[in-house]
């Protein structure tokens, strides 16, 4: 664990897909706090009717906390924006020492009740969109190493519970997340004698984000759920720990947080005192 007054991440270069609102723009706060450079790669370039927050407003919120920022107006799932991406980044901040992939879309319907166009969207972002930013950096993360730059790639998926359960209930988003687990998994393997780190991270319980509210399940559970603070924090330790020495995790918050030894969770309470929480999906 770092020292008080400690900065690890000071200029260091994370990459992220997604990052304009959210868990995602909690991480890259928190590597912006540092002193990081932070490319946030995102479709969001004019204000969503339903969703807080652009690429534009998160950009401002990093370099309030002392980032640097490039935002990247694209999509992850297209091959070409994502290679240009990468290479303005190197171009700018001479390189890549961290990857987050962040972005990820979600829809629990049943089969017979997925759209296949929803099908997609969620193999192209999560799982594809994982696996193409991953790739596209290894040749800069390989160069972070050999630079003593203590490279990640950190995904936030889960672990890969087979539990019929978590398939039976909505195949193609467990499908698409866990294909994101599989690029942690199969990295962590091939990428082990790079010095490379690299490792998945799941909440324990629910986070109060745009998605809970909208999508799944309203006031109700985000007021049973956590902040994105503690997402970020825990994100923060995996991405400041050695790299060579820890990979192929599947890490969840609260036991990155208690490994560090923070066990008083109260402050990421969206709703004080003791209340029941709303345990996360694949858990």
């Amino acid at each position: 664990m770092t020292a008080p007054g400690d900065k690890p991440l000071s200029g260091r270069t994370m990459i992220m897909s997604g990052g304009s609102r959210g868990i995602g723009l909690e991480i890259a706060k928190r590597a912006g706090a540092d002193g990081a450079n932070v490319t946030l790669i995102a479709k969001t370039d004019q204000p969503h009717p339903k969703l807080p927050g652009t690429i534009h407003t998160a950009a401002a919120e990093i370099e309030a906390a002392g980032g640097t920022v490039l935002p990247f107006v694209g999509d992850i799932r297209l091959d070409d924006s994502v290679a240009e991406a990468v290479r303005q980044t190197i171009e700018r901040f001479g390189g890549i020492d961290i990857v987050v992939n962040n972005a990820s879309a979600i829809d629990l319907s049943p089969t017979d009740a997925l759209a296949m166009k929803k099908y997609d969207l969620m193999q192209d972002i999560n799982c594809r969109g994982s696996f193409l930013l991953s790739k596209l950096c290894i040749p800069a993360l390989r160069d972070s190493a050999t630079a003593g730059r203590n490279p990640h790639i950190l995904t936030l998926s889960p672990p890969l519970n087979l539990d019929p359960k978590w398939a039976g209930s909505s195949l193609g988003y467990t499908i698409a997340k866990y294909g994101m687990s599989l690029t942690t998994l199969g990295l962590a393997e091939e990428l082990k004698d790079d010095r490379i780190g690299v490792n998945s991270l799941w909440p324990r319980t629910t986070i109060a984000t745009a998605a809970v509210r909208n999508l799944l399940g309203g006031e109700e559970m985000v007021s049973s759920s956590r902040t994105p603070d503690i997402y970020a924090d825990a994100a923060y330790l995996v991405l400041t720990s050695t790299a060579a020495d820890n990979t192929g995790n599947f890490f969840l918050d609260d036991e990155v947080l208690a490994a560090h030894g923070i066990t008083d969770l109260d402050k990421y309470r969206v709703t004080p005192g003791d209340g029941p929480l709303t345990t996360d999906l694949f858990l």
